[in-house]
């Protein structure tokens, strides 16, 4: 099977989100696009090495992760394969405008997923899946303990969830949109931080999943995960408008800047809008 795929067609990864996630993207999006058709072999783990200047264990994580999606299949002594029945989401063309509608309505989405996400994962979670829950809650709480944004560590904290529900399927499609949910964790978490009582019910709805999941109590944990998705995109409808306007103005910015289009931006600060 021929192995001379371009390297340099994966694009580069970012500073501020675990490698292997990234890594793991990167070669899903080169997978849908049809850059890695079905039945390519992919890189070998030293060249994807050297690529991207990672680990080895960044590499390994990597490809588990789109095995686990779906994506790759390992065939002894030959390397990992393109499946060729790799599951496929529809193309969809997104373009947050930076505004406070536009984070809310990424809120909704998440509500939508992580709900189903900590549900399943309460039913299915393995005792493994429930030390990494709770080692990403620590790590958060570190994180933020250190001042530091704490938003890699948040959205590592529901990949880890999202992982114990072993539904490869919900896995892509939070892969699919990370980018976005990314930078609308952004905004959620800088606002969060600017008010102790927001970055204490932070707190409180995550330990409140981590419980419920533990617990293996289901209808808690689709609970817990609906009401820190509607409280998000509440504390958002209560910022401070100043805070809003300069906050939805970056993010703006930042995605028109990764999509090619004008940065000039009106930012909404409408407020009180509930999902």
């Amino acid at each position: 099977m021929d192995n001379s795929f371009p390297l340099d067609q994966i694009p580069a990864l970012r500073i501020g989100v675990r490698l292997s996630e990234q890594l793991a993207e990167a070669l899903a999006v080169s997978i849908r696009d049809g850059q890695l058709p079905p039945g390519q072999r992919l890189p070998t783990e030293s060249a994807l090495m050297e690529r991207f200047g990672v680990s080895r264990t960044v590499v390994r994580e990597a490809l588990s992760r789109l095995k686990t999606l779906g994506l790759i299949e390992s065939r002894q002594g030959s390397g990992a394969f393109v499946k060729s029945s790799a599951p496929a989401l529809e193309q969809l063309v997104l373009a947050p405008d930076g505004s406070v509608d536009a984070v809310i309505q990424m809120v909704e989405v998440r509500r939508a997923l992580e709900t189903e996400s900590a549900a399943l994962a309460a039913a299915r979670r393995s005792p493994q899946d429930l030390r990494r829950i709770k080692a990403a809650a620590q790590v958060l709480e570190r994180a933020v303990a250190a001042r530091g944004d704490g938003v890699a560590e948040d959205v590592a904290f529901h990949a880890a969830i999202a992982e114990a529900a072993r539904n490869p399927y919900l896995l892509a499609t939070l892969a699919y949109l990370s980018h976005f949910l990314l930078d609308a964790t952004r905004v959620t978490r800088a606002n969060e931080a600017t008010r102790g009582d927001f970055a204490q019910q932070v707190r409180d709805e995550h330990a409140a999943i981590v419980h419920a999941i533990g617990a293996g109590d289901v209808v808690a944990a689709r609970l817990a995960g609906a009401n820190h998705m509607v409280n998000a995109a509440e504390r958002i409808g209560r910022a401070d408008p100043g805070f809003w306007s300069q906050q939805g103005r970056q993010l703006a910015d930042r995605l028109r800047a990764e999509l090619g289009a004008p940065q000039a931006v009106v930012v909404s600060t409408r407020r009180g809008r509930r999902p």
